[in-house]
């Protein structure tokens, strides 16, 4: 449509297609990102639960720390005296000193593995192979020779919660470790922070567990054969660990696919390796974003609704605006379209604008002897045949009755003679193939002008291809003149 009308209908629709899909895509950003600060305070909010409850629970074992630790002090003195006595371990009853003194014990060599323990299942197990970061620590505590407990860790075999201390013999040949239960203390059962876990995991159903992970990677409650982290979740509780910053990845849980959120905790009343601590919640982000989903949904909605009235109004403007400027029985774009041709015509590359004015020759004889019905359909079959032979040379236009005006743009005379001979020739053809107009002498005749020849005003062209046209119906019809050369 090369019309201001049109240019400003379009230009509505368009900016009705815009503004209604920016206000839709607005309004899901906003509840995108509501969404997601909602979620993000409700994590922050799990976060600091536990936080709380680990901290409540380590604070009120602090009250009770002092004692003890104060106890495991003596007990290690007087293992110490023991060992100074008689160093072969083979020779002590490990089983009836747990019985006395209430905590398991455990030697443990330059290498760094149990020798001998009132817990015989942890006998021979190496912390060089299990726990490098411990068996660091362990070295240290060793080479010291002082006294050392941490407020809570955890026993491999058992997952079961536990406060340790160590001590290293005069010799600096082992570490005694003793071992004490926290499962069994009254404080236990009153903060047991599992049962803030249980309980957040009833709260929030998008939750699949939450661990309390030590610095070696190990979940507290869960013996290191029941829980073992895999390379992925490794790298990403080492990455939280390290940077001290909150980390997730993809993964399964019990088949199913979850995400894994590593967050780091630095206890305020634990010291060496059980200060630091990782808080693992393993959770399905498709439920957690599924608010998120229906936004999108909504906004996909939205779209579609505003598409489809565009379309409809874009239909229910574009039909009339098509028959305003193209012609009912041909199709081909009407006077009314080539009054919206701008006045000034153009060609590029030095070349030329041709312009054609044909007119049927009899075509009044074909309305009056066989009727307007063969008529129309004579001109159909016309327009066709012309629209057909410019192809996308040019545009062709029914000017009015059986005339029809033809711009080819960026053409030389040579073509545009080729054209207009083409035009009649197929004419020609169509005419004899049908024996009630044949002998009526319908034929096509046609006048050329030329811009920048004869002019650059597109009236003015007409014209002057319209008395060409005079002059090729003078000379006989059925053929092409153009202006002025084959005047003159």
């Amino acid at each position: 449509m090369n019309n201001l009308r049109g240019k400003i209908i379009v230009g509505i629709v368009v900016f009705s297609i815009l503004s209604s899909a920016f206000i839709a895509i607005i309004n899901y950003i906003k509840l995108r990102d509501q969404t997601i600060e909602e979620n993000r305070l409700i994590f922050h909010r799990i976060e600091g639960t536990i936080k709380n409850s680990i901290e409540t629970f380590e604070k009120a074992m602090g009250l009770l720390d002092y004692n003890t630790a104060s106890e495991m002090h003596n007990y290690s003195l007087r293992l110490i005296e023991k060992y100074k006595k008689n160093p072969n371990f083979d020779e002590w009853d490990f089983e009836e000193l747990y019985k006395e003194i209430g905590m398991h014990i455990y030697i443990i060599d330059q290498d760094n593995v149990i020798t001998h323990s009132s817990f015989p299942e942890d006998i021979g197990l190496d912390f060089d192979e299990c726990c490098k970061k411990l068996a660091y620590l362990l070295d240290y505590r060793r080479d010291s020779g002082e006294f050392f407990h941490e407020a809570m860790d955890i026993e491999q075999k058992t997952g079961e919660l536990k406060k340790y201390s160590y001590m290293a013999t005069p010799d600096k040949k082992y570490l005694i470790e003793l071992g004490y239960s926290l499962n069994e203390n009254i404080v236990f059962d009153t903060f047991n922070f599992f049962q803030t876990i249980d309980e957040l995991k009833k709260l929030y159903p998008y939750i699949y567990d939450i661990h309390i992970l030590n610095i070696g990677g190990l979940t507290f409650g869960k013996s290191a054969s029941d829980r073992k982290l895999t390379m992925e979740q490794r790298k990403a509780f080492e990455a939280a660990l390290a940077s001290k910053e909150t980390k997730e990845i993809e993964g399964e849980w019990k088949g199913k696919p979850a995400t894994y959120r590593y967050v780091y905790y630095d206890s305020a009343y634990d010291e060496d390796f059980a200060e630091n601590k990782v808080i693992e919640i393993i959770y399905d982000k498709n439920v957690w974003s599924e608010n998120l989903g229906q936004y999108k949904k909504m906004f996909l909605i939205q779209l579609f609704i505003i598409l489809s009235f565009v379309l409809v109004l874009s239909f229910a403007i574009a039909r009339p605006m098509y028959l305003a400027y193209h012609d009912r029985l041909t199709g081909l774009s009407n006077r009314s379209a080539f009054d919206e041709l701008l006045s000034t015509v153009k060609a590029k590359n030095g070349k030329k604008t041709a312009f054609f004015m044909i007119d049927l020759d009899h075509f009044k004889e074909v309305n009056d002897i066989r009727g307007h019905h063969k008529g129309d359909a004579l001109l159909k079959q016309v327009a066709h045949i012309i629209h057909r032979t410019i192809s996308r040379k040019g545009v062709v236009y029914r000017y009015g009755g059986d005339e029809f005006v033809v711009v080819v743009n960026s053409t030389t005379p040579e073509e545009a003679k080729e054209l207009a001979q083409s035009i009649i020739e197929k004419i020609n053809e169509f005419v004899r193939k049908n024996e009630d107009i044949y002998n009526l002498g319908v034929s096509a005749s046609i006048g050329i002008s030329f811009y920048p020849d004869d002019g650059d005003d597109k009236n003015l062209l007409c014209k002057k291809a319209d008395a060409a046209l005079y002059m090729a119906k003078k000379k006989g019809r059925g053929q092409y003149s153009i202006f002025q050369s084959e005047q003159s």
